[in-house]
């Protein structure tokens, strides 16, 4: 196996983060933050974190961003068009949850067809806007693996009735990630792991779209 993942809930509303690592070169990245805590520490411990990689701006996915910057040194990245939600608790809607939001930059804007090398391991960038405008979607197209974040979820998908959501690009990214060649194991921002194969069979937004 090339990579590993290891999944834990963190945050206030047990945002999945993700710790993806290369096995070759331990070199990892950690993709979503929703906290910093000692747990997230002794998983990292040992391991090279070289990327922050962040899914889309929502507060429950960015809060521990700051705290593990300072920790680890990683590269943070996030697309431009959520990249305002790193300093603005408005757009992140950290205001609207309660929580109090420690800004921090990007060092990478990230577009639609980007590549990302982590040890020998390539990440492609898919912009899947829908649930936010910068929402994007990380494929290892080798290992047959997808981190969705919150675009789509086992048996649904995300939410577009908060500010920045849409309906029509929401279904225009299902559409682009039902259409990938053969089957892929999915990680979303939420609750457990799927494949894309059985979601294209059991999702009732999928359904419609293949």
């Amino acid at each position: 196996m090339a990579i590993t993942v290891k999944s834990i809930p963190l945050g206030p509303v047990s945002a999945n983060t993700y710790i993806l690592t290369d096995v070759a070169t331990n070199e990892c990245a950690v993709i979503d933050a929703g906290d910093f805590n000692e747990a997230l520490k002794k998983e990292l411990d040992g391991k090279k974190v070289k990327y922050i990689l962040l899914t889309h701006g929502h507060f429950d996915h960015i809060l521990g961003v700051y705290d593990l910057k300072a920790y680890t040194n990683a590269e943070v990245m996030i697309h431009k068009l959520d990249s305002e939600c790193l300093s603005n608790p408005k757009r992140s809607l950290a205001e609207w949850g309660g929580c109090e939001q420690n800004n921090v930059s990007a060092d990478r804007l990230l577009q639609d067809g980007d590549e990302i090398m982590l040890g020998e391991t390539k990440i492609k960038v898919m912009h899947t806007p829908g649930h936010t405008p910068g929402g994007v979607c990380y494929i290892i197209e080798s290992e047959r693996t997808i981190f969705t974040g919150d675009t789509l979820f086992s048996l649904t998908a995300g939410r577009t009735d908060l500010v920045g959501g849409d309906d029509f690009m929401l279904i225009s990214s299902l559409k682009k990630i039902a259409g990938l060649d053969g089957d892929y194991k999915v990680y979303p921002g939420h609750n457990r792991s799927t494949t894309l194969d059985y979601e294209r069979t059991h999702n009732r937004y999928l359904r419609r779209l293949v």
